[in-house]
């Protein structure tokens, strides 16, 4: 039996394209539910959603350029001087692929351009890996909310609060 060389399938195939950053509203409400559940044992509810779309925060998602499926998204709402980040998610699957830093970084460099002082979040005391992000992001703790977060049957679970000041 002779060995022969099999024909090279050519180049590699290029890396996908990163994925586009866009604006959601409610025609996004899907997208972001389909997300949302999976995500977390304590989804936001459709209602939540729904309310922080219709109201106009700011909402930015990460698009998949080919599918055109979301794969990330972060919803922050304004205040006097300062910007709250209410939620960021990254789809399980795309997790660790600097998404969330991405959606991150879109909101701080939005609230620098606006001449706001500070941003602010919540994270649940459990979550080390967002907490990490946002330390590495320059967000510091600067306090805690006890009972926060419902995190099962009678039970609740602390906030880190976070800020980042910008001035």
């Amino acid at each position: 039996m002779e060995l022969r060389a099999l024909p090279s399938a050519g180049p590699a195939p290029a890396s996908a394209p990163e994925p586009r950053l866009v604006v959601l509203g409610l025609p996004d409400l899907d997208a972001v539910m389909d997300i949302e559940p999976r995500a977390y044992p304590f989804p936001w509810s459709r209602g939540n959603v729904s309310d922080s779309l219709g109201r106009g925060h700011r909402a930015r998602g990460l698009r998949c350029v080919q599918e055109g499926r979301l794969l990330a998204y972060a919803i922050a709402m304004p205040g006097v001087e300062e910007w709250h980040l209410l939620n960021l998610t990254v789809c399980p699957e795309h997790q660790g692929r600097g998404l969330g830093r991405r959606l991150l970084d879109d909101l701080v460099d939005h609230a620098v351009g606006d001449g706001s002082a500070q941003v602010w979040l919540e994270v649940r005391s459990s979550n080390e890996r967002a907490r990490r992000l946002y330390q590495r992001q320059g967000f510091e703790a600067v306090g805690l909310r006890r009972h926060y977060y419902p995190a099962g049957p009678g039970r609740r679970e602390d906030a880190v609060v976070m800020r980042r000041a910008l001035r």
